[in-house]
């Protein structure tokens, strides 16, 4: 376990909700969900209000209606949360340069040797807590430790508006008492799955050998069995690379035909493909993704040999994609277009991949 490595993993509040009753004080203090609020609508943040009935993100908003008559629904500014992101960054960025954003509300930072000689990765959180309040008039939760595992895992223990600090001393006896389905990079389903298997806290996993657990596993397996005994080796990385970049769109109304179909995907490749020729970094595979009435989702793609470099190229092959569904008693609630598989893989600091919002 290296113990000299200063990871600080800082995570806005309700980012999106936050910022939303930032500039419009009647929000608040009252239960803000933003997305849509339409019978197909989706919840993208909710705040700490509105979590206090049990709404949270990706919830349908008829859902969230259910659970807080009383939400109020808010259209999603993505160009005011990227400005404010970047506001973000930019005080990260007086400290250390090993910054690894995660999305725009969260990042992780390498702050062994930072540029103010601070020798305390908890008195830089709390300056960098107190620099966002001040520039952004937003609060932050910070997580601070020996590597991004612990860190990430500290940011959530006390928020909002939270520190919290895992020792290097405490780590082992932490993440032993810590319950599974806290771990992160353990998601429900595996969670659910290790319960099953008698590991409920860190401890149970603990006892678990590693070609146990990659049996059980796969190769998630080594990574389970490191966090179960506070080990994470992954460095900070300021120059993630990003492996796809997708659009999709949810439907008031199914389409049911291929001529409904076609020009809500060309929209959506149309979106792609900006990104794409704007930053010059062009792939090869070409994904089309269908969501049914029944929610029953399935995916097609093509790969070609050169980059997919004109739009024309892009929509000939997602005409052929559409071409390979069956229109028979056809009920399509979400269409999504994506680019992967990139020519070149350029210097990229958001994260392995983007989703674009709008």
């Amino acid at each position: 376990m290296n113990t000299t490595t200063k990871i600080i993993h800082i995570d806005m509040d309700a980012f999106y909700a936050s910022v939303e009753q930032r500039d419009n004080p009647s929000l608040r203090g009252k239960p803000v969900a933003v997305g849509g609020s339409s019978q197909r609508g989706v919840v993208a943040a909710a705040s700490y209000e509105a979590r206090k009935y049990g709404v949270h993100s990706a919830m349908p908003s008829v859902t969230a209606f259910r659970k807080c008559p009383d939400i109020i629904f808010v259209r999603p500014r993505f160009e005011i949360y990227k400005e404010v992101s970047q506001q973000i960054r930019e005080i990260f960025h007086e400290y250390t340069d090993l910054v690894e954003p995660l999305s725009l509300d969260e990042a992780y930072l390498d702050v062994t040797v930072n540029k103010k000689n601070i020798p305390s990765a908890t008195l830089i959180a709390k300056e960098i807590k107190k620099r966002i309040k001040e520039t952004t008039s937003l609060t932050a939760s910070a997580g601070i430790s020996i590597n991004k595992f612990l860190a990430k895992t500290a940011s959530d223990l006390d928020k909002p508006d939270g520190l919290s600090v895992i020792l290097p001393k405490d780590a082992e006896a932490f993440v032993e008492k810590l319950p599974i389905n806290k771990f992160h990079g353990i998601g429900k389903v595996t969670a659910k799955k290790m319960n099953g298997l008698g590991i409920y806290h860190g401890a149970d996993l603990k006892r678990w050998s590693e070609n146990d657990l990659v049996t059980r596993f796969g190769k998630a397996g080594t990574y389970y069995y490191k966090i179960a005994r506070a080990q994470d080796d992954r460095k900070v990385n300021p120059n993630r690379i990003r492996k796809s970049v997708s659009s999709e769109d949810t439907f008031e109304k199914d389409l049911t035909t291929y001529e409904e179909m076609l020009p809500e995907a060309q929209k959506l490749a149309e979106k792609v493909f900006s990104w794409t020729s704007k930053n010059k970094k062009f792939g090869k595979t070409l994904t089309l993704k269908i969501k049914f009435s029944d929610f029953k989702i399935i995916t097609r793609s093509k790969t070609t040999i050169q980059p997919i470099d004109t739009l024309e190229t892009m929509m000939r092959l997602l005409i052929e994609l559409l071409n390979t569904l069956d229109y028979n008693d056809i009920s399509v609630r979400l269409i999504g277009v994506g680019i992967s598989n990139f020519d070149q893989e350029p210097e990229d600091h958001i994260g392995k991949q983007m989703t674009i919002e709008f």
